[in-house]
């Protein structure tokens, strides 16, 4: 595994997107920087973080089966290992929020980004940009339910230790993927997917709200919700909203 640190960049997954365009990378290549100024999300959100404070870093992993109809799968993998890491560090409340956000007590503590290179029908490598707030105590205002591991725990934490943990756990959740063991990373993730099985109010994109019950997760990683009337909508990442 290779480790590439930067002082500053804009962003760690673009980085490593245009490192892997230009040259030939080794797999599990990190780039990880003590400031990113302009970190990205999902559907082009921004990703705030307060420099030298937090974990902002990308991993580069190539695959030599997984096909693109399993990419799910990936997703599953990435969150588990997020989620494990701070089980093992007694975080307050741990869950997954649909697809992949980290909360605490229902505060947003890790953000994950995953961007895939597709030849034929399986997926060449992916580019996955982790955020994970550390040790940032105060939060812009514009910044609703999110939180630290130090405002939860009120502990101090060694950046570099944090990252070779979750690595660590990366590699071992994509040995999973690669074993093709998806009933388990399946399973493992509906077990602590955030609102599963409880009813709860939903907004879609044409602003409606209604209440539903978060119930699976579709093939093509789709949010399956049982509406009142005991049907099963699919929604896609952008259909779809928590009120």
């Amino acid at each position: 595994m290779k480790i590439i640190k930067l002082s500053a960049i804009d962003s760690t997954n673009s980085f490593l997107k245009d490192l892997a365009q230009n040259s030939i990378l080794e797999n599990y290549t990190v780039v990880v920087t003590k400031n990113q100024t302009k970190g990205r999300g999902q559907q082009e959100n921004k990703w705030v973080t307060e420099p030298l404070k937090n974990l902002t870093f990308s991993i580069f992993i190539k695959f030599n089966r997984l096909k693109t109809h399993q990419k799910k799968y990936l997703n599953f993998a990435i969150s588990l290992a997020i989620y494990d890491v701070l089980s093992n560090k007694k975080i307050d409340k741990v869950a997954i929020k649909w697809p992949n956000d980290i909360l605490s007590a229902n505060k947003k503590i890790c953000g994950i980004l995953i961007e895939n290179t597709f030849i034929g029908d399986r997926i060449k490598n992916s580019v996955i940009g982790i955020g994970l707030n550390v040790n940032q105590e105060k939060f812009s205002d514009n910044l609703k339910n999110v939180t630290s591991l130090k405002l939860v725990t009120s502990k101090h934490y060694n950046l570099d230790n944090l990252l070779n943990d979750i690595l660590s756990k990366i590699q071992e959740k994509i040995a999973l993927l690669e074993n093709n063991q998806f009933e388990i990373l399946e399973e493992n993730y509906l077990k602590v997917l955030y609102k599963k099985n409880i009813p709860t109010m939903f907004k879609n994109c044409r602003n409606e709200i209604f209440i539903g019950i978060i119930t699976g997760i579709s093939t093509d990683g789709k949010l399956q919700i049982q509406l009142e009337d005991t049907s099963i909508k699919e929604f896609g990442i952008k259909e779809v909203s928590f009120l």
